[in-house]
C-alpha cells in the first residue's frame, strides 16, 4: 500500500479504538516505520536492490509484537489512558507497524513466522484504484462499527 493509505487506515482504526488523537497519531507514525527502515526507493541508486530487500526483516511482525507486549507490561489502560506514558507511545507505534504489515499482506507477501518465509494475498496492486477503494472501505467499516457501538450503548 501507499504510505498515505497506511497512515489513514491505521489512524482511523487506532482512533476508533482509543478516541485519542495522540495515540492515533503515534500509530500513524508506526505505520510507516517498516518501509522507512528500508529506505526510499527513489533515492536509492539501484531500485532493484531496494526491491529485493523490500518487505524483509523490517516487515516481520514478531519484532513489533514483542515490542508491543513488552511496552504493554509497563502501561495501564492501553485504550483510554488517563496519562499517556512512553510505554503507551511505544505500544501504539508498534500497533501501527503491525497494522502496516497486515495491510501489506492484502496486496502482496510479507514475512510471517520467519523473516524469510513470506505469505499474503494479492487483492490489488499498490497504487491502483482498487487500493484506494480498499482503504476507503476499511475507513467506512471503522466508522460504521464505531457508530453501531455508540448507538448500542445508549
Amino acid at each position: 500500500m501507499k504510505w498515505v493509505n497506511h497512515e489513514i487506515v491505521t489512524g482511523v482504526i487506532s482512533y476508533a479504538l482509543t478516541h485519542d488523537p495522540l495515540l492515533a497519531l503515534t500509530s500513524m507514525v508506526g505505520a510507516i516505520i517498516p518501509d522507512r527502515i528500508e529506505g526510499n526507493p527513489r533515492t536509492t541508486s539501484h531500485y532493484w536492490s531496494w526491491r529485493s530487500r523490500h518487505r524483509g526483516w523490517s516487515h516481520w511482525p514478531l519484532i513489533y509484537l514483542l515490542l508491543a507486549l513488552l511496552s504493554a507490561q509497563n502501561a495501564s489502560d492501553l485504550l483510554h489512558p488517563a496519562d499517556i506514558t512512553m510505554s503507551h507511545l511505544i505500544f501504539w507505534g508498534s500497533i501501527g507497524a503491525l497494522l502496516h504489515i497486515v495491510e501489506d499482506a492484502a496486496c502482496g507477501k510479507v514475512p510471517l513466522l520467519t523473516p524469510w518465509g513470506k505469505h499474503g494475498l494479492k487483492l490489488f496492486t499498490t497504487g491502483s484504484v482498487t487500493e484506494y477503494l480498499f482503504a476507503i472501505a476499511l475507513v467506512l467499516l471503522c466508522c460504521l462499527a464505531h457508530w453501531l457501538l455508540l448507538s448500542a450503548s445508549f
